[in-house]
């Protein structure tokens, strides 16, 4: 556990380690910027951290904007020791788990980049839906050649069924710079 006496001084730290939640006073009297601010900031940035609120004032707009924006928890002052507890746990398995996300996103793009252009074509025209026969036609190579192109890709990425290739790209998220047919 570490504690900072500030937002500014938060900021300053660099992210790295294991599964965090941050735990944060919507207002921090005499300090700038507030909780929401430093929450908006983390969003903004990139920075993914579960966080717990806490607050001595009931005001439920703050609080439904807080939850919106992903909070794992608002608890308002004040609270049992095990609520907060609880809810720390909630946000450090939900960090443990985006952690995991990240991981096989990061070794699936890896795996992915030893592919030659046209086995990437391959794997993107499978996620298609389309077989072995279809794919040869859609690239004028013979039926023979599609297939395997298709087994060299299904073993560099460690695949055993078209559904698996489904979801690796979907994993690797499409919009987020997954392989295009054709990159390469």
């Amino acid at each position: 556990m570490r504690l900072f006496a500030s937002t500014n001084e938060f900021l300053a730290e660099s992210f790295s380690g294991g599964p965090s939640c941050l735990v944060l006073d919507v207002r921090f009297p005499g300090t700038s910027p507030t909780g929401l601010d430093l929450q908006r900031r983390l969003i903004e940035t990139g920075v993914s951290i579960p966080i717990v609120f806490i607050s001595g004032y009931s005001d439920v707009r703050v609080s439904v904007e807080a939850m919106k924006r992903g909070a794992v928890e608002f608890l308002p002052k004040p609270f049992r020791e095990q609520e907060l507890l609880d809810a720390i746990r909630h946000g450090i398995e939900r960090d443990r788990r985006r952690m995991e996300r990240e991981d096989a996103v990061r070794d699936a793009r890896q795996r992915v980049e030893t592919l030659t252009s046209r086995e990437r074509e391959i794997m993107m025209l499978m996620a298609e839906g389309l077989v072995a026969k279809q794919i040869a036609a859609r690239l004028g190579v013979s039926e023979v050649t599609a297939k395997v192109h298709r087994a060299r890709m299904m073993r560099k990425l460690e695949l055993r069924s078209p559904v698996e290739v489904v979801r690796l790209i979907d994993s690797m998220g499409r919009e987020a710079g997954a392989p295009r047919a054709g990159a390469g």
